[in-house]
């Protein structure tokens, strides 16, 4: 329960700013593309601790690589460290934030208010530094923290991603229960 209360503490401190959901959305213009007009580097976010979780990660690389984009995945990328120790540790969140930054575009496989703390973390840290986020409901019928789905750009649910516009990048509200 204390890492719950801490992970929120963190939310609310990097989006404190923020008078509301509907002021917070990170704008999307050219700015945050790396060529006129297209997005080029997508950083997806979300766990991948049981096959579920494996298998959503792996439709969602299959969408957006056949959309042409360059993709970072966490899943993916391995760093030279013994896995379990401090210097893996700290390889593996110098990289992930360090890709946050690079990227035009965060998209996030979200699970609900018991989400995995990791990918809470990655979606604070991009909406902190203005990153467009696409948050992607897995489960129709599941819960939001509100410090997800106002913190991000839009809001859509996994079987909606293949046909998503990511150049027009239309804004949904969350609409669903929340905490």
């Amino acid at each position: 329960m204390r890492l719950k209360t801490i992970v929120t503490a963190v939310l609310l401190a990097l989006t404190a700013t923020f008078p509301g959901c509907s002021a917070q959305k990170t704008s999307f213009s050219a700015e945050n593309k790396s060529e006129a007009g297209a997005i080029k580097n997508v950083y997806l976010s979300g766990p991948f601790f049981n096959e579920t979780e494996i298998k959503n990660i792996e439709y969602a690389e299959k969408i957006l690589t056949e959309n042409g984009f360059s993709l970072f995945s966490p899943m993916r990328h391995e760093v030279d460290a013994e896995p379990g120790t401090n210097e893996w540790a700290e390889k593996i969140f110098e990289v992930d934030r360090d890709e946050i930054e690079k990227v035009d575009l965060m998209v996030v496989l979200y699970y609900g208010n018991n989400s995995d703390t990791g990918t809470a973390w990655e979606c604070g840290y991009a909406s902190a530094i203005e990153k467009p986020i696409v948050l992607v409901h897995v489960n129709r019928d599941g819960d939001s923290n509100l410090m997800m789905h106002c913190g991000c750009t839009t809001n859509i649910y996994l079987d909606e991603l293949a046909d998503f516009d990511f150049d027009a990048m239309p804004v949904h509200e969350y609409e669903g229960k929340m905490f």
